[in-house]
């Protein structure tokens, strides 16, 4: 079953020979080596270059791991490199196996790292040069810092479900359904059982991405980071902040926890891209509020299994679907926050806070967003669309939903789609 990554094939081949290091990062197994070591590489070799001109070190191989040394690494590319007319390209893979050796000119000195080896590499005018790795220490957000502005960041994602029905085929609600339960990783495809595949999601949390987070940031309070781990996979689509959650961790039993070590946790699994956070943005008066915030799970299989595949409420499963799929689009994404008057129950004008899901900016251009899984009353028709009359602009409008077949407006200009033609519809905003 073939996998086609197209946008990302774009984001490099738009980044080739711009003297950078051309860093592939997000969540583990999402498709970082395939997309540089099948993908590009086959690209490349379908335009004219020989194989021999690319250049490819997988760290986590016994065959390369002399290459663990950056100072090995950079000396074995410049033999190869140096005296040729050629062009050539540069892949490493696992990046983060690389080991920090001593100066051998200073060896009480800085150490030398795979930043100071790819920061040299890079001055060879031949060499074009891509790395991927696969955990936190590659993953963090940090790497783009160490090369100094001298690197173009290709953010990779798990399957959207225009890619997943690309590979898949076949009825588009069945695929759909199936997407919203297992979520896009690509190892997802070739799993074969529902408890394969289930199995397959459960150790990624266990064994992988909790294990590199602990590694990396040293916590203390592991069991504290499976809590608020756990709590925002219950939340997703819904309103929190880290005070809620430590008054939630206390409630059940936990001694009291500070605010900033919960805020700490969520930090360190958005840095690896475990979860995205949203952040309430007053459409009007144009500034953002510090909280609270939504949180989006990266997948949304991955979501499901940390729950037990348990609490499958299809509106905030959606919800976190679409909010991937425009951070997949590269759109900026907030939680749009508009104001009503209204009477409360004393007759008193009041001003009244109201929603609107995504507000997606791009550029110049904005779009807003409501993710409504079914309006089936005309009452919460008009409560779904409410805030749009609020917003004071004419930028575009559009509610997604999954109770209608096809697309259509409405008196107020208002876009009514299914949520299948919406994912699949690349031009859509």
């Amino acid at each position: 079953m073939e996998i086609k990554r197209n946008r990302y094939l774009e984001q490099l081949l738009s980044f080739q020979w711009d003297g950078q290091v051309k860093v592939i990062t997000g969540i583990r197994r999402c498709g970082k080596s395939y997309l540089l070591r099948t993908i590009y590489k086959r690209y490349l070799m379908e335009h004219g270059v020989n194989e021999s001109q690319i250049i490819s070190i997988e760290l986590d191989l016994a065959k390369d791991i002399r290459f663990r040394n950056p100072l090995e690494l950079s000396a074995y590319v410049r033999t190869l490199v140096e005296k040729s007319d050629d062009k050539f390209y540069l892949f490493v893979d696992e990046i983060q196996m690389s080991d920090q050796v001593p100066n051998p000119y200073n060896p009480d000195g800085k150490k030398i790292t795979f930043y100071d080896a790819l920061n040299d590499l890079r001055s060879l005018s031949n060499l074009d040069v891509y790395v991927t790795g696969s955990n936190s220490k590659m993953l963090s957000k940090d790497i783009l810092t160490e090369f100094r502005g001298r690197s173009d960041e290709v953010r990779v994602h798990p399957l959207s479900f225009f890619e997943y029905y690309l590979a898949v085929g076949g009825d588009k609600n069945d695929a759909f359904e199936t997407y919203a339960f297992y979520g896009g990783l690509p190892f997802i495809l070739s799993r074969p059982s529902d408890t394969a595949k289930m199995n397959y999601l459960k150790s990624l949390f266990s064994e992988v991405y909790l294990k590199d987070i602990i590694e990396r940031k040293k916590i203390e309070r592991e069991d504290v980071l499976s809590q608020v781990l756990d709590l925002l996979c219950s939340s997703v689509g819904s309103l929190t902040n880290p005070k809620r959650i430590a008054d939630t961790l206390t409630s059940k039993g936990q001694r009291p926890i500070s605010q900033n070590t919960i805020r700490a946790y969520i930090d360190h699994l958005e840095d690896a891209f475990l979860f995205s956070e949203s952040k309430r943005y007053d459409v009007k008066g144009k500034t953002y509020f510090d909280f609270p915030s939504k949180f989006y799970c990266e997948d949304i299989g991955l979501r499901n299994a940390r729950i037990g595949f348990r609490q499958q409420e299809m509106t905030h499963i959606m919800e976190n679907i679409i909010f991937n799929e425009l951070m997949v689009r590269g759109f900026s994404v907030d939680v749009g926050v508009v104001f009503a008057r209204e009477l409360n129950e004393n007759g008193n004008s009041v001003r009244i806070p109201r929603e609107i899901d995504f507000v997606v900016n791009s550029g110049g251009k904005r779009t807003y967003i409501q993710s409504a899984y079914a309006m089936e009353s005309e009452e919460k028709a008009e409560k779904e669309i409410r805030p749009f009359a609020l917003t004071g602009d004419s930028f575009p409008k559009i509610v997604v939903r999954k109770d209608i077949r096809k697309r259509w407006y409405d008196d107020s200009g208002i876009l009514n789609i299914n949520v299948i033609d919406f994912l699949l519809d690349q031009d859509m905003i």
